[in-house]
């Protein structure tokens, strides 16, 4: 059996997504308007989504009654 290769990350995922969507965006920003860009632009859309429904899912609103 196969011994998985295990490593810690030094960031959460939600830091490595925030900046992975800032690369995203300044290299989309270099790109001419076209399908590639939006491609990219979409792909940093829904990690940021992501990001934002991370944050509500953990919002302290959202814990269940005592």
């Amino acid at each position: 059996m196969f011994k998985r290769r295990r490593f810690k990350h030094k960031l959460t995922l939600q830091d490595r997504l925030s900046a992975w969507v800032k690369q995203v965006q300044a290299d989309a920003a270099k790109l001419p308007a076209g399908p590639e860009r939006d491609a990219l632009l979409k792909k940093a859309r829904q990690a940021d989504v992501a990001n934002h429904l991370h944050d509500w899912a953990g919002s302290p609103g959202l814990r269940p009654p005592k």
